[in-house]
């Protein structure tokens, strides 16, 4: 399947954070796109929910509803098409398992990825509760190459737009903000559209069979310090800053009960160590931005004038 090729994508966690950027960009790109997702029972009585299907086959998604653990269907549905991009959150992730089962059992898949989106798993290890986070990601990773099946890994790093809103709350018109550790440690920034976009070339490209590609785009790298002197000039407005240091985080994501440790053990390994950027990339490493030099991505500085006109209003991302 060359990246020309309009090869037909299902995308499970269609309705999530990122799903729903990733069905977006799927269509966009010209693929027959498709969902799995839970059924909606006859009964519901919440609006969002049918809202939100009936948006998702507006854009001309086809919507298959189960469950995770119905194999025959999996192995039917999966059986209908080329690519699967799994963005189920952080509580389903082993159930991937039950997809690269019914994957197997299908034959057909030609590109499986994962849902990861983050850190670079097999590069990089954090405080317990986030390392617990990840050793699940690579269970996955393991289990998808012992079944045979082609993948594609992605390490998108941070997604720009919820950061942003947790570090500046640009929403709230706030003159306060909270530092990590010293606030020099370096990121690696992608805006949500990016990531889906930049997967689904991933996906149905043949260079990218088998590999990892990394989201670390040049003009996205900087620390929360820079994050936050380049608000402080859009705006005018001075920040007020926090200091929340190393040994507070560390013992807080000790202390905290699951799953709330887990997000302050993120912000540790992001926003302190520098995971992200914590290793060189090499020839033999794929970087999106020199993979497809052609895409025009955008920037944290792009996004910053957004949000002085319509700050961002994320949901809640499954890191």
């Amino acid at each position: 399947m060359g990246s020309d090729q309009k090869g037909k994508i299902l995308i499970f966690g269609g309705t999530g954070y990122l799903g729903q950027y990733l069905l977006k960009a799927s269509v966009s790109a010209g693929h027959p796109t498709y969902a799995y997702v839970r059924p909606i029972k006859p009964n519901c009585s919440d609006p969002s929910k049918l809202q939100l299907h009936n948006q998702i086959q507006s854009m001309g998604v086809t919507i298959f509803q189960g469950e995770l653990d119905e194999h025959e269907k999996l192995v039917w549905v999966v059986g209908q098409v080329d690519v699967v991009i799994s963005a189920l959150p952080v509580p389903q992730h082993l159930d991937q398992l039950n997809i690269i089962s019914a994957m197997k059992e299908s034959g057909n898949i030609k590109r499986f990825v994962p849902s990861e989106f983050g850190n670079e798993v097999d590069r990089v290890r954090g405080l317990p509760p986030f390392q617990a986070l990840l050793d699940n990601k690579k269970k996955i990773r393991r289990a998808t190459e012992a079944a045979g099946i082609p993948y594609t890994y992605v390490s998108a790093n941070s997604f720009a737009s919820y950061f942003i809103d947790i570090l500046l709350h640009p929403r709230q018109n706030s003159h306060h903000v909270t530092v990590y550790g010293n606030g020099q440690a370096k990121v690696a920034f992608t805006y949500e559209e990016d990531v889906a976009a930049y997967t689904v070339k991933a996906a149905t490209d043949e260079r990218v069979t088998n590999r990892v590609i990394i989201y670390r785009l040049p003009r996205n790298i900087m620390s929360q310090l820079d994050l936050i002197s380049c608000w402080e000039k859009k705006t005018g407005a001075k920040l007020d800053k926090i200091y929340v240091p190393e040994h507070e985080i560390i013992s807080l994501s000790q202390v905290l009960p699951y799953p709330d440790n887990i997000p302050v053990a993120i912000l540790h390994n992001i926003f302190i160590k520098g995971a992200q950027v914590s290793f060189e990339l090499t020839e033999d490493d794929l970087e999106a931005s020199k993979l497809y030099p052609d895409y025009n991505y955008t920037t944290v500085n792009d996004l910053l004038d957004i949000c002085l006109v319509n700050p961002p209003k994320p949901k809640m991302a499954s890191f």
